[in-house]
C-alpha cells in the first residue's frame, strides 16, 4: 500500500468518535465529529497551491486531500467550535517513497501552515508526525476493515502538558464517484458507545 491508496480508502464520509485523555489532569472527554475526506490527485490546483506556498517543486508531489469535519466534545464552552477543513500535499522522499513530507496549510494542533513527516507502517497504518513551535503531534490511522478506520493521537507541549485520544471512525458514505459508478462498501454498524 502506498500513501495514496491509504487516502483513496479514507475518501468519503465518517462519523468518529473520539475519547481524548487530558493526561496532567487524569481525566478523559468524550466527543464526536463528521469527517469528509476527497483524496486529491497530484495535478489538482489545490495540491499545486500547497507545494507552492511551501517553496516546494509541484512534480514531486503524488496527490493529495481535502479533510472537513463537525463536531463537538463533552467540555465544550458555548462559543468553542470545532470545526473546519484543511488541504494538504504528500511528497515522497526519493529512496523511499512509503515516507516523506505532509505538506499542509493548516495543522492539526496549531492554525498555521506546516510540513509535517508522513509513514506508512509494516502493518499498513499511516503514521503522522508533526513537530509545531510549542507542541509536536503524533497521529496513526489504520483500517479495522474498509468501513471502520481507527485513529490514536499524541499532543505533547513543551510545557509538559499532554492529550491523548482514540478515535474509532465508521463509514457514512462512499465517496461521491465510487456511488455512482461501482458497488458502494457495506455500512459499518452503528457504535455500541452511540454517536
Amino acid at each position: 500500500m502506498d500513501v495514496m491508496d491509504f487516502f483513496r480508502m479514507s475518501a468519503g464520509q465518517w462519523n468518529s468518535q473520539r475519547t481524548t485523555h487530558h493526561l496532567p489532569f487524569r481525566r478523559a472527554e468524550l466527543g464526536g465529529s463528521t469527517i469528509a475526506v476527497e483524496a486529491l490527485d497530484a495535478a489538482h490546483p489545490s495540491v499545486v497551491e500547497i507545494c507552492n506556498l511551501h517553496e516546494v517543486d509541484p512534480a514531486l508531489a503524488v496527490g493529495g486531500a481535502l479533510v472537513t469535519w463537525q463536531g463537538a466534545m463533552a467540555w465544550d464552552k458555548e462559543d468553542e467550535n470545532h470545526e473546519g477543513s484543511t488541504v494538504f500535499a504528500l511528497v515522497p522522499d526519493a529512496a523511499d517513497p512509503s515516507r516523506g513530507q505532509l505538506l499542509r496549510e493548516r495543522g492539526y494542533a496549531e492554525i498555521v501552515p506546516v510540513i509535517g513527516r508522513y509513514e506508512i507502517d509494516g502493518d499498513e497504518g499511516l503514521l503522522l508526525i508533526t513537530e509545531y513551535e510549542t507542541m509536536s503531534s503524533v497521529e496513526r490511522f489504520w483500517f479495522a476493515n474498509p468501513n471502520l478506520r481507527l485513529r490514536t493521537s499524541v499532543v505533547k507541549r513543551f510545557g509538559g502538558f499532554s492529550t491523548a485520544s482514540f478515535c474509532a471512525e465508521s463509514r457514512l458514505a462512499a465517496p461521491a464517484a465510487e456511488a455512482e459508478g461501482k458497488s458502494e462498501p457495506a455500512l459499518a454498524p452503528v457504535s455500541a458507545f452511540g454517536w
